[in-house]
């Protein structure tokens, strides 16, 4: 389905008819985009929809085995990124690629700097001209400072300052605000309006809807390499955006199964640790999903590191079974059935170059070894097991695990803690940067977990996932326990109050 464009006006840039095949993987399909000055234009679709290879061909990094792409109306091909970058396409990606020892105006600048008569570079020139493009954006960032020491969405602007040094007439966003706070998501979409002022054609690529519908004014969905539909923003809800992204309703992605929630396997007692929580108290029963919401720096994956004994707590009591413990270590937490699944998968719960099956078992490492040497036939044989039962999907078991996609990345890391048989299982953004079809898949995981009779902390910054897979909710504000609700209390309303400090109840 196509619509009408924006406006009268030739696109800055458009994909006529773009198919690209890798051996027997057809990325894409005849897919036609078009993007106007001005306009944010959103695109979604799960992880192998076909998203990052369109983003590359308009980066110059692939080029389409058929099909057109236009810049103002003319017929251009692309053979590297300094071609695209040369005719006005930019990309900001969802780590930023700068050069980290070098400062921000060096970083700006990069492959373009100011010269002089005699053709030297003109420091003076380019930290001025550096400053004053911060300044227009709004921005203050101290053009002297190395970009090691930024945070993530310093590094951003920075990349965005980049684009605009060069004139870029096209900006593509890939997943920018996956690592981002809530304020610093706010204070990026204030760049993005600014973009759009100054006619700058923005391709939005995002997971999170809500995003999506905030800021595009249309939206174009991409389903197994193949356009499903391009439409205006206002006249696409997310039910609908999902129904063409996976094929299936909004409320299938939130598959929670009725669980008998028994006796109490997890206590927490005015648990303390300085400058990070205090006097936090719960419960946790068996088959039960309790929820932790909060803000970006409430202290949820404090608590959580402090139960797997990755830190230490330095008051309060953890009890197991109705009995004191003592977790010093995360070999203590899994002595207690607790396993953890932290929230920055690639850094603390993968190792990317190792196997599938490699992954999957270096949890339980004594299972499948003997004599301290691995026995393959027994490794494999486990990792089929989780593999077949989690339907991770991404070929054989002994391919690098950073060949799959996020949504299998994250199956694997469930896999590995199920591995060592847990009675309680710690989720940290279990869903944080994976597709919506990935998200149903480790929902309904997660679900049947439950039912089986595991108990369930699941810590998430998205309240539509906290509401509907939670028993009971628990939320944190400023490192202290803020709210407490039951499935039925819960509401949106409730929760961000209690996440805001404007309610200090416990029921």
């Amino acid at each position: 389905m196509e619509v009408a464009a924006p406006q009268a006006a030739v696109p800055v840039i458009e994909l006529v008819g773009v198919s690209k095949r890798f051996g027997a993987i057809q990325a894409l399909k005849e897919v036609d985009l078009s993007l106007y000055a001005g306009e944010v234009h959103a695109l979604v679709g799960e992880n192998g929809a076909g998203k990052s290879t369109l983003v590359k061909i308009l980066a110059g990094v692939h080029r389409p085995d058929r099909g057109l792409l236009k810049i103002s109306g003319e017929a251009v091909e692309l053979r590297s990124p300094a071609q695209a970058q040369a005719a006005g396409i930019a990309v900001i990606h969802q780590e930023p690629t700068l050069f980290p020892d070098l400062d921000v105006a060096e970083n700006v600048f990069m492959g373009h700097q100011p010269r002089d008569r005699l053709g030297r570079i003109d420091w003076r020139r380019m930290y001025r001209e550096v400053e004053q493009l911060l300044q227009s954006l709004g921005v203050e960032l101290n053009v002297y400072l190395p970009v090691r020491g930024l945070s993530v969405a310093d590094r951003q602007l920075v990349e965005i300052a980049r684009a605009l040094s060069q004139d870029a007439r096209v900006l593509i966003m890939d997943e920018p605000t996956a690592s981002l706070s809530p304020r610093e998501v706010e204070e990026l979409f204030t760049i993005v309006e600014q973009l759009r002022a100054r006619q700058v054609a923005i391709l939005f690529v995002s997971h999170r809807l809500e995003e999506v519908f905030r800021l595009a004014s249309r939206v174009t969905v991409l389903r197994d390499g193949q356009r499903v539909i391009t439409a205006p923003a206002q006249d696409l809800t997310p039910e609908e955006t999902v129904r063409h992204m996976v094929g299936r309703e909004l409320a299938a992605l939130f598959p929670k199964e009725e669980a008998a929630v028994g006796e109490v396997v997890l206590e927490v007692r005015h648990l303390s640790r300085a400058g990070l929580f205090r006097d936090v108290s719960f419960q946790l029963r068996r088959g039960e999903i309790l929820g932790l919401a909060g803000l970006v720096g409430a202290g949820r994956t404090e608590v959580a590191r402090v139960l797997f004994g990755i830190d230490q707590a330095e008051s309060g009591e953890i009890l197991v079974d109705g009995r004191p413990v003592s977790i010093r270590s995360p070999r203590e937490a899994m002595r207690y059935g607790i396993a953890y699944v932290p929230e920055d998968r690639h850094q603390q719960g993968l190792v990317l170059d190792f196997s599938i099956a490699r992954n999957i078992t270096l949890s339980i490492l004594k299972r499948v070894a003997r004599f301290s040497l691995i026995r393959s036939r027994q490794e494999l044989k486990i990792a089929a097991d989780y593999a077949e039962r989690l339907h991770v999907r991404g070929g054989r078991l002994t391919q690098p695990v950073r060949a799959l996609s996020g949504g299998n990345q994250q199956k694997v890391v469930l896999g590995k803690w199920l591995a060592t048989e847990p009675r309680i299982l710690i989720l940290d953004e279990p869903t944080r940067g994976i597709d919506i079809g990935a998200k149903a898949e480790v929902h309904r995981i997660v679900s049947e977990l439950a039912a089986r009779g595991l108990a369930i902390l699941l810590i998430s910054s998205e309240l539509p996932e906290i509401l509907a897979m939670s028993d009971r909710v628990l939320v944190m504000h400023e490192g202290r326990i803020s709210g407490l609700f039951s499935r039925a209390e819960a509401d949106q309303e409730k929760v961000m109050l209690a996440a805001t400090g404007q309610n200090r109840q416990s029921r």
